[in-house]
């Protein structure tokens, strides 16, 4: 995907993607990880997700990477904070307590500029991705959290109904 798409995607307001509440499988299957109170998570993609919130009142401490800057200043908007935002790289990082957002292309991303993440929470970036950036996403996700645990929701449909995104899952998922 060329990051055109995504930004057109948000300027017009097309993110059906965006759920209108926390999701339902994060709240079902979080506490596997077990994680203790003030971990990392890691959010890829993570747009203004309401799952950030949830996160941040059960007491975790989030990081994110979103390619789309209007989809984070609706997220800051939307959690009622005012963030401190920085240059990072290529990145612009949106800072606030127990928060740090990273704007722009993820791999740009370096594992010193996010710091420790404990486990990664991948709700849509994944599936997002064409099949042909799979291989490369994945690897440099283990790489910047040097290999967290991982909850990854997947998609499952007949592709040939909707040319994507999102894609299909690799199989096992």
């Amino acid at each position: 995907m060329e990051p055109d798409f995504w930004h057109r995607r948000w300027e017009k307001n097309e993110i059906a993607f965006h759920e209108s509440k926390v999701n339902p499988l994060l709240t079902a299957c979080f506490d596997q990880l077990a994680l203790p109170e003030g971990s990392c998570i890691f959010l890829p993609l993570c747009g203004k997700t309401l799952d950030i919130s949830w996160l941040l009142a059960k007491g975790y401490r989030v990081a994110g990477a979103e390619l789309s800057k209007m989809a984070i200043a609706q997220l800051f908007a939307d959690l009622g904070i005012k963030p401190t935002i920085t240059k990072a790289g290529k990145a612009e990082h949106y800072r606030a307590p127990d928060i740090d957002i990273f704007v722009g292309d993820i791999f740009d991303l370096s594992a010193a500029m996010l710091g420790h993440i404990n486990a990664v929470y991948d709700r849509a970036a994944l599936v997002a991705l064409p099949r042909k950036m799979r291989d490369r996403y994945a690897a440099h996700l283990m790489n910047i959290t040097h290999k967290a645990p991982q909850l990854l929701i997947c998609y499952d449909y007949d592709q040939s109904l909707m040319e994507g995104p999102p894609f299909l899952p690799p199989s096992g998922c």
